[in-house]
């Protein structure tokens, strides 16, 4: 019983978690222009850890983006620390002078974004693929360009309306 107060605990707890917003105070002059990141190569490194905190699963993921003036395409190659491998494309559409549409295979609906000074918030419902089948979790993905070259993610992830973990993302543009 004693195991299952803490557990639910831990679950409130994780609950109360500040989370970022789009009017935070930006700490640099950079503007996210996502576009302009992606289109090209870009690398990246990241791990997905619970919400106990423990690290659960780490991956690198290559980039290849094209951009035609109106369509994003981002081809992600994913290889993770257990051997195994998983590409992702995504079609974003710009909709606005700092919003965003898109889709990618498994996403449920429609992702949407928003470009705000040095940040970006992506939030999308997927299906992804787990050693036994699927598990379909939303996504609150917020990204910080750090510098010309580098952008900071960090998604908060849900299943049920319950945090479950987040993913951490360093992303580096190649020349």
């Amino acid at each position: 019983m004693l195991r299952l107060q803490l557990l639910a605990l831990s679950f409130v707890l994780a609950g109360c978690v500040g989370k970022p917003a789009l009017d935070d105070p930006k700490l640099s002059d950079h503007q996210f222009n996502l576009e302009e990141f992606f289109e090209g190569k870009v690398v990246a490194s990241g791990q997905f850890q619970d919400v106990l905190g423990t690290v659960r699963r780490r991956f690198d993921v290559e980039i290849t983006g094209t951009w035609d003036g109106q369509t994003l395409r981002l081809v992600e190659d994913f290889a993770y620390a257990d051997g195994t491998f998983e590409q992702r494309i995504w079609t974003l559409r710009k909709t606005g002078a700092q919003t965003w549409a898109g889709t990618a295979p498994g996403v449920t609906g429609e992702a949407t974004g928003e470009e705000r000074g040095d940040t970006f918030n992506w939030t999308y419902t997927i299906d992804l693929p787990v050693p036994d089948g699927t598990m379909r979790v939303s996504f609150d993905d917020w990204m910080w360009q750090l510098g010309e070259r580098r952008v900071l993610n960090r998604a908060y992830m849900k299943k049920y309306g319950a945090d479950i973990g987040e993913v951490i993302i360093y992303f580096e543009k190649l020349r």
